[in-house]
């Protein structure tokens, strides 16, 4: 299982990442905009800068659910494959069953 802190730093990105949503969209699009002024698009690069690091979307790891395990992530069920293994053994996961030939 992945330490608490590590989890909970995830949770952290992630409300981040969602509080600043619109105003990262705002400051991409002064950006790519072919109209904006040589220092619009400054300012806006810098403001982009000043905000948090960990508010960017793509610092975000996906993780199991259960354990928190990063690798071996199933994006589908949200699980690792160790705990999508269990559960597909309990019957927990409708519609998957373990392979056998």
């Amino acid at each position: 299982m992945a330490k608490l802190s590590i989890i909970n730093r995830e949770a952290k990105r992630a409300r981040l990442a969602a509080k600043h949503a619109k105003k990262r969209a705002q400051l991409k699009e002064i950006i790519r905009n072919p109209r904006s002024s040589y220092e619009e698009r400054e300012r806006a690069q810098r403001s982009l800068n000043a905000l948090p690091r960990n508010s960017c979307p793509t610092r975000r790891q996906n993780r199991c659910r259960l354990t928190g395990r990063p690798h071996a992530y199933y994006r589908k069920f949200g699980l690792g494959r160790n705990k999508l293994r269990e559960s597909v053994m309990n019957g927990d996961v409708p519609g998957l069953v373990k392979a056998s030939w």
